[in-house]
């Protein structure tokens, strides 16, 4: 392995221009200098920069080379002689000049990310960073034997992997056909397979281990440092278009607006944090309890907190979910509690609890889709550091791929076809759907092939489940199936997040995982000139790299220096975010549609995002903010800035992990897609299962609800 001087001298080659290896080698370590801890260049961090551009981010070349060439130039102008031979006050002097260069700072966070990451990555050799901070991806207890090899973490594999098949084992028929396999794709394969059916599964993404998903901190779905996700799309073969004001811009999967949820076999539960919220009875009578507010397209669902509950009760025990009802103010009432304890407090949640009693704040454990013993032969949480974003490592974490996926496999007459994409539904002469086109890429060649079935189910989330529909014309629908009164992919919901970051005087993180472990349901309905409201909850353990993004967000860590290195020290332990997301207000805008331009690499019209949030979406933004401000003051912290501003600013609809909304139920086809069992109108053999079904998305986060109204529309289906 070359040394950190053969790293300098061949990343000096690739730029080029002004870069030098001893200039290359006094610029990160201007960045990350040496303290009693090493620097960004003897922990790896040249040949991290190396690595990354020699391998998947080739078109960051140039970028870096404009950065080094405007900190020649910054050194040229201030007079300062010559960067290398220059002093540490006078780097510093040239680096804080470049505050606002479009690309200096960039490259500052980039060498950061690296000296913070996971040692994988390579710039954090031999994790120096992360003992600098006491901070460790490994339970405080250590892993469970279950789980220890010699080599160290081996997690079990619980999806029957032989019912993965080729293109080339296709029946030319299945008595049905899921379209993804997240939570409402696996309810629907379970039901289906359960029936006596057989089934095929298309899923767009693969099937990775967990040890895959379980380890790189900036390829995973909560770091969004612009690496592509492991269980997102390729930047560069799958564009969405973005319009605003009239203008169209492209965006890729790691653009914040391009609207990402994990692509893999298990959909976003393969990797998501696991709150398992109810919606509350107001939820579902969104426009009965607020009125419709001008501009929106605020509507109730048709059914009832009453009609769900059967369902949340089943979810909830079928799936597995730890909490307990104790402190819940929501008026979710249940017929019975949750099947497990909540998973154990925390140091942080009992600091928050002593803040929340002096408000006179109701709090409770926050529900989770996460074994807090061993449940239906899966292990118990270890209480690692590494949970949101990543796949868990003894698979406590109850999502699809492990539990109603992993049975509808294990039945024999279910096949999951996975790298393979659903082009359009296809129907007859007389306008009924009878097929799936599919597409897919091998060996750089793409292949088109057509498989038959009597019934379907559409479960690719809310914004491709759109894209799919309205791609999917006919004779009889020339806009799009089930699209004749222009509904499909209108309504399209997110959640933007509120919250406030607060640092406390002493350290407070004990580094048990997953997090949270308090949260209120105090503000999550009839707050004084709110519509509607949401839930607020302490934060996941947050790695070092998310949270050197987060004290960067909230403006108390400088961009470089000894100085942003002690703050991180300094801060890590003490830092705690509350957060919730926000019950948005929907509008008939903000929709997808075709674009009619750009099409991805498979040939297919790619999805052009459109509408804003509404002006009650950022009161309610603010109002919830007020409120975690507060609430973090009252247990003793300093309150920094609130988050998810920039949610509010970027000038598109809400988007992303909860997506929502763009195939909506009601009982009037002029104003729904579906029928309220999720019928397709005019299509009697046509179901949508996901979150595309929702109404409105509720002020938490919606898996629960996906998973439980799943299992409602699937019993109707196979009954």
């Amino acid at each position: 392995m070359p040394d950190a001087r053969e790293h300098a001298e061949l990343l000096a080659d690739l730029i080029g221009a002004d870069a030098t290896p001893d200039l290359l080698t006094a610029l990160v370590d201007t960045i990350v200098p040496a303290d009693e801890w090493p620097s960004a260049a003897a922990s790896g961090g040249l040949g991290f920069l190396h690595r990354i551009l020699t391998a998947d981010r080739r078109e960051w070349l140039p970028r870096i080379r404009d950065a080094v060439a405007a900190v020649v130039a910054a050194t040229r102008e201030l007079g300062v002689g010559d960067f290398v031979s220059a002093g540490e006050p006078e780097r510093l002097r040239v680096l804080d000049s470049l505050a606002e260069d479009p690309d200096y700072p960039w490259f500052a966070t980039l060498v950061q990310h690296g000296y913070y990451a996971d040692p994988g990555n390579g710039g954090n050799l031999e994790a120096v960073s992360w003992r600098m901070l006491g901070w460790s991806p490994d339970p405080p207890a250590g892993w469970p034997a279950s789980v220890r090899t010699d080599e160290g973490v081996s997690t079990p594999e619980v999806l029957d992997r032989s019912a993965v098949i080729r293109r080339d084992q296709l029946r030319d028929r299945y008595d049905a056909i899921v379209v993804g396999s997240g939570a409402g794709g696996g309810v629907a394969a379970c039901a289906l397979a359960e029936s006596g059916r057989t089934v095929l599964v298309v899923e767009r993404g693969e099937l990775p281990s967990a040890d895959h998903l379980a380890t790189d901190h900036l390829r995973n779905a909560r770091t969004g440092v612009g690496f592509d996700d492991r269980t997102a799309p390729p930047a560069a073969d799958n564009p969405r278009t973005l319009e605003v004001a009239g203008t169209v811009i492209p965006l890729v999967p790691t653009d914040g607006r391009w609207g990402a949820n994990a692509m893999t076999v298990g959909g976003g539960t393969r990797v998501f944090g696991a709150q398992a919220w109810r919606f509350a009875p107001e939820d579902f009578a969104m426009a009965s309890t607020y009125g419709i507010p001008d501009g929106s397209a605020l509507a109730d669902w048709p059914v009832t907190y009453a009609d769900m509950e059967p369902w949340y009760d089943r979810a909830e025990w079928e799936l597995g979910v730890s909490g307990s009802a104790d402190g819940d103010t929501s008026g979710a009432w249940r017929a019975r509690d949750y099947p497990m304890p909540p998973v154990p407090s925390t140091r942080p949640a009992e600091v928050l609890a002593h803040g929340a009693k002096g408000l006179g704040i109701s709090t409770l454990a926050v529900p989770l889709l996460i074994n807090s013993q061993p449940y239906n032969g899966r292990n118990a949480c270890a209480g690692c550091g590494q949970c949101v974003g990543f796949a868990c490592r003894v698979e406590a974490k109850n999502g699809a791929h492990n539990t109603v996926l992993a049975r509808a496999l294990a039945t024999g007459r279910a096949s999951l076809l996975t790298g393979t994409r659903v082009e359009r539904l296809v129907t007859d002469a007389k306008g009924r759907v009878t097929a799936v086109a599919l597409v897919g890429a091998r060996n750089g060649a793409i292949w088109r092939h057509e498989v038959a079935a009597g019934e379907f189910v559409v479960s690719a989330g809310a914004i491709e489940s759109a894209r799919l529909l309205l791609n999917s014309t006919s004779t009889q629908e020339p806009d799009g199936l089930g699209n004749n009164t222009d509904q499909v992919g209108r309504h399209l919901q997110g959640h933007l997040y509120a919250g406030a970051t607060g640092f406390f005087p002493d350290p407070v993180n004990d580094g048990l995982g997953p997090g949270p472990a308090i949260a209120t349901n105090d503000y999550r309905h009839h707050n004084p000139g709110i519509v509607g409201g949401g839930m607020l909850a302490n934060e996941f353990v947050p790695t070092p790299v998310s949270t050197h993004g987060n004290l960067r967000g909230a403006g108390v860590l400088p961009l470089h220096g000894r100085e942003a290195k002690r703050l991180m020290r300094h801060y890590l332990p003490r830092a705690q975010r509350l957060a919730g997301p926000i019950q948005e207000v929907t509008t008939a805008g903000a929709r997808v549609r075709l674009d009619p331009d750009v099409k991805d690499r498979l040939g297919i019209p790619v999805a052009r995002l459109s509408g804003s949030l509404h002006p009650e979406d950022l009161r309610a933004h603010e109002f919830l903010t007020s409120r975690a401000a507060e609430w973090l003051d009252a247990s003793g912290a300093t309150v920094a800035q609130g988050m998810g501003r920039r949610r509010t600013v970027h000038g598109g609809p809400s988007s992303g992990q909860h997506q929502a909304g763009t195939a909506r139920m009601g009982t009037d086809p002029a104003s729904s897609v579906t029928d309220p069992w999720g019928r397709v109108w005019g299509h009697d053999n046509v179901r949508v299962v996901d979150g595309s079904l929702h109404v409105t998305n509720g002020g938490v986060n919606p898996v629960l609800t996906i998973f439980a109204n799943a299992m409602r529309v699937m019993d109707h289906m196979v009954r």
